[in-house]
């Protein structure tokens, strides 16, 4: 499978906005604010649905999480992913440090209390003790997000990617970050990747029926 090309997106975001010297990631002012709701569930809150039970507890090698890709890209249906996608993000949360570990756990728990400067706090360690652990960046990209710093948000977004390009949910935060800067036609394309990795996305299929809708019924 071809990695999707965050770098060059980023940069392509990015270029119009810096030549004009306009601050990065600036909501308009009619614009809602961010909340958890924009975004899918996070990895543990689908395993505690139900899938736990479909995920073994031994590590899982890089050429089994292949096969889980591949096996991902081809699941007829929603239903038919959903153990797939938990045994992926099982594999995604494992850190290999007990202390990282329970820095994630307290970061997850202080986001759902909505202490967003205490989450940033306890990522920003895992981001220091562990900067190959993807799961870390694209965990603080949410809370930047939702602390609405767009622009950090996207660079650990890029961060993630870097790290696991097939992160369909780091993909998925930066087209809902395009939706929200209004850049429909940018959203479009990176929730049409996200597809390409997992076509069972009912978030990523919903978007692009929205972006598609939007469109045919702007004027021409």
């Amino acid at each position: 499978m071809r990695p999707f090309s965050v770098c060059l997106l980023l940069l392509y975001l990015g270029g119009p906005a810096l030549a004009q010297g306009e601050p990065p990631g600036v909501l308009p002012p009619e614009a809602e604010p961010p909340a958890m709701d924009d975004l899918a569930p996070l990895p543990e809150s689908e395993i505690e649905s139900g899938a736990r039970a479909a995920i073994p507890d031994e590590d899982t090698s890089q050429n089994e999480v292949d096969a889980l890709f591949d096996a991902l890209a081809q699941a007829p249906s929603t239903a038919a992913a959903r153990p797939i996608v938990a045994k992926i993000q099982r594999k995604w949360m494992q850190s290999g440090s007990a202390t990282v570990d329970l820095l994630m756990s307290r970061a997850g728990t202080a986001m759902k209390a909505k202490d967003n400067a205490l989450a940033l706090d306890l990522l920003d360690m895992v981001t220091r003790l562990a900067p190959d652990y993807a799961e870390g960046w694209n965990r603080r990209a949410t809370v930047y997000y939702l602390t609405q710093d767009f622009g950090r948000s996207i660079a650990d977004i890029e961060r993630t990617l870097a790290l696991e390009p097939r992160h369909w949910g780091a993909m998925s935060g930066l087209g809902i970050i395009m939706r929200r800067l209004k850049r429909d036609k940018d959203a479009m394309r990176i929730f049409e990747e996200v597809l390409k990795i997992h076509p069972a996305s009912e978030n990523a299929r919903k978007a692009i029926d929205d972006l598609a809708a939007k469109s045919a019924g702007s004027p021409t």
